[in-house]
């Protein structure tokens, strides 16, 4: 049985009435949330866990390498991923199948109009609160807990369990890491051909590898770490939850 995604997009499209990033966004979604019952909100949580994987792909992540300028580390890239459903469903499900619609959106060619250094808090492509919302709401909605929100992760690994939550097919069990072929978006050839789009609204400036603040003359470092390098609670179909 699939779980019914229309309901988490409506409140992530219905939050976005309110700006685009910072508190007040977060603060409409949480308290719309709160004001569900708990079993609405671990379905909404299940839901973002179970697009998020759906979103864990190579492809995306060079997208993301570009748009970030040579580098997308995997704790902004999970942040990214979130910003890509803050553009609302249509975007993400396209950019899903094809990341170089993003290319498309609104929002990623204001970001290609500035420099990255004057980038605000609101257009840098993250969203990283949102992974936080699902608890508050459930400690608003049922009362404060004092087991770090062990419990409300429990229900969410079991009600991804109990059921299919995307509308297309879960990740293998006891997967770790993305979908697809690993590429490199450094490949000016590779990028072009996978990327034609934003690869020439998103140049490289700086070598691949290389944090954007890293000072001259750093060096690439070795191999990307998986993402989720700390273990998957749910057994390889969630993500790992900040505590």
């Amino acid at each position: 049985m699939l779980m019914d995604t229309d309901p988490f997009w409506i409140l992530i499209e219905g939050s976005g009435r309110h700006g685009f990033g910072g508190d007040t966004r977060d603060s409409r979604l949480r308290d719309t949330l709160a004001g569900r019952p708990g079993c609405d909100i671990v379905r909404f949580q299940a839901c973002l866990d179970a697009l998020t994987d759906q979103a864990l792909t190579w492809d995306l992540w060079a997208a993301a390498d570009r748009i970030f300028g040579g580098w997308c580390p995997d704790d902004a890239f999970r942040s990214f991923q979130h910003w890509m459903m803050g553009l609302g469903r249509a975007v993400f499900e396209a950019a899903v199948n094809d990341p170089d619609v993003l290319g498309y959106a609104p929002e990623v060619l204001r970001l290609a109009g500035c420099p990255r250094a004057q980038w605000t808090a609101e257009d840098a492509p993250g969203w990283p609160t949102l992974d936080t919302i699902g608890l508050q709401a459930y400690e608003l909605a049922t009362g404060p807990s004092d087991d770090f929100g062990d419990a409300f992760y429990a229900a969410v690994r079991a009600a991804r369990r109990a059921m299919a939550c995307t509308r297309q097919p879960a990740p293998a069990a006891g997967g770790t890491g993305p979908s697809g072929r690993r590429w490199s978006a450094g490949d000016e050839a590779e990028a072009a051909r996978r990327l034609p789009r934003l690869s020439v609204l998103f140049p490289l400036d700086v070598p691949l590898g290389v944090p954007l603040d890293a000072p001259p003359g750093v060096v690439p470092p070795g191999p990307r770490a998986e993402p989720y390098p700390h273990g998957r609670p749910d057994g390889g179909t969630g993500a790992v939850r900040p505590r």
